[in-house]
């Protein structure tokens, strides 16, 4: 399944996130036909996937180069894994989105949203997506064992590159199969008051590793944490500044599933 550039381009905007033709109609015939179907998708940005619980797996190949057909045999055929991430978070439906018209009024492109963009967005919405941010499965299963913020020593810097710190995770592989996981990290400010008010989303990536083990093995990766993710805009100086307060880890597979819980102290 696919879109075209008749649909999805980058000089233009979609109009629906509907796959073109029926392409709908199609999946849902043969999945009826067949319950075993895999779906492959090739899109460059979400679509809807009405079919979705008729199916048993979806893969997102997006739009791949000229050995797409063979790197798609070896991940079909369990040679290799699908090992990749969501970059976006996906609807059910598209009347479902926080934002769905991005189109400007009088010359005025107005964020109503206002730091509740993309996955924090979908956070406060009454409606879940499909497929949250961050999502991805492998051929195996991870147990998330422990994690430990090792702070910098002495004050940050202004550097903009500057790190608060390493957050250490412990993850182990206890399916059957080699495998290679996503560890992402977000950091959520223990201030109070609503997302506007503090300039900061209620929880945002911060970093995140690739982890490989073998069936038992455990392992660990170090994610960097930039000291801009605990920071905010302040439309008051035009300058970025310190989130007051302390913050947290919130570390897992995906923004949907955050397992483990870290606070973040100064060296």
């Amino acid at each position: 399944m696919a879109t075209t550039e008749e649909v999805e381009s980058e000089g233009f905007d979609r109009t629906d996130l509907r796959l073109p033709g029926h392409q709908d109609e199609l999946v849902a015939r043969v999945a009826a036909a067949n319950p075993r179907t895999v779906v492959v998708v090739n899109t460059g940005s979400p679509v809807e996937l009405p079919w979705n619980d008729a199916v048993p797996a979806v893969l997102l190949s997006w739009f791949p180069g000229q050995e797409a057909g063979h790197a798609l045999a070896d991940v079909l055929l369990g040679a290799a894994e699908p090992g990749g991430r969501l970059p976006t978070t996906w609807p059910s439906h598209a009347e479902d989105c926080p934002v769905l018209d991005p189109r400007p009024t009088d010359g005025v492109l107005r964020y109503d949203e206002g730091v509740l963009v993309g996955y924090p967005g979908w956070k406060h919405s009454a409606v879940a997506p499909a497929y949250w941010f961050g999502h991805g499965l492998g051929y195996t299963d991870w147990d998330y064992e422990s994690a430990e913020f090792l702070p910098v020593d002495g004050e940050p810097t202004a550097d903009d590159r500057a790190s608060l710190g390493v957050l250490r995770v412990r993850v182990r592989n206890i399916g059957t199969r080699p495998g290679r996981e996503i560890v992402q990290t977000y950091l959520e400010p223990a201030v109070t008051g609503t997302p506007s008010d503090i300039g900061h989303s209620p929880c945002r990536l911060a970093g995140f590793a690739s982890a490989q083990a073998d069936p038992g093995q455990t392992v660990t990766v170090d994610i960097e944490v930039p000291r801009r993710a605990a920071q905010f805009w302040d439309t008051t100086t035009q300058s970025w500044r310190d989130l007051p307060g302390g913050h947290r880890l919130r570390t897992g597979r995906s923004y949907a599933d955050l397992r483990l819980d870290t606070t973040v102290a100064r060296g």
